[in-house]
């Protein structure tokens, strides 16, 4: 079992704060599976399994959840995915990048271009395009984002207009259900209800994003030390949470 994430968490939660936070999430994920129609879960591969396993238990095998597939992920996480969907008998569709912009990025630029010069290029044509096409047909998600991931997402609320994603013609909102819980809290629930997990988790890895830009940290890094280690922590999101950055990342085609 991943250890000690255990080790960067805050305690571990009372039972009556457990219930608490548990039952929460659950109310924040019936509300907005009650007011959208058009809504699904965005899944990483990564801890975020926890939410999957709320959304199932409030909408049962039926839940909508999406994957991006960026070319670029561990083929532990490729296993992971398989894994989900057979142990909660769901869909997950996987979104896959313009071919002909991967190719024109590595053409002009090489494999490995995000080193020299940011994620941020990489990360539009491989992330943002795809989730922006998926956006484009919902009018809500759901995704497994905390507060305490990293110092962007600080004061994150459970639900928010999604600014990044969102033109005046269609209106995009986001939920955060675990908005609230700490990493030692994912990892409890994680623990207590038999989820599975991604193995890359059990090698040290705290945050699980692309091969390349991800990396094994210490006990006592925080879990964002192991993505995009070259940037400065303030620049370490992917812009799939543009808004949670002064200066966004820009979307393809807005």
């Amino acid at each position: 079992m991943a250890s000690d994430e255990s080790a960067t968490g805050s305690d571990t939660r009372n039972g009556a704060d457990w219930s608490l936070a548990e039952r929460q999430a659950l109310v924040v994920l019936e509300d907005a599976f009650r007011e959208y129609q058009h809504i699904a879960v965005s899944f990483s591969g990564a801890e975020d399994v926890a939410l999957v396993d709320l959304a199932v238990r409030v909408r049962g095998t039926g839940v909508p959840v999406f994957s991006l597939d960026t070319g670029r992920l561990h083929p532990e996480t490729h296993r992971f995915l398989e894994t989900v969907r057979e142990h909660y008998g769901i869909t997950i569709e996987t979104l896959s990048p313009d071919p002909d912009e991967v190719n024109r990025l590595v053409r002009d630029k090489g494999s490995f271009s995000f080193y020299r010069d940011g994620h941020g290029e990489c990360c539009a044509i491989r992330k943002i395009e795809p989730l922006t096409r998926k956006l484009g047909t919902l009018d809500a998600w759901i995704t497994g984002q905390r507060a305490d991931q990293s110092v962007t997402r600080e004061g994150l609320p459970v639900a928010q207009d999604d600014l990044a994603f969102s033109t005046a013609e269609h209106p995009v909102r986001k939920f955060n259900p675990l908005a609230d819980w700490t990493g030692a809290d994912v990892w409890d629930y994680i623990r207590r209800r038999e989820v599975p997990y991604n193995t890359l988790h059990d090698q040290g890895f705290r945050s699980i994003g692309c091969e390349p830009c991800t990396r094994p940290v210490g006990p006592h890094q925080h879990e964002r030390e192991g993505r995009w280690w070259w940037e400065d922590s303030a620049d370490k999101e992917c812009g799939l949470h543009a808004q949670n950055v002064t200066e966004p990342i820009r979307i393809i085609g807005r």
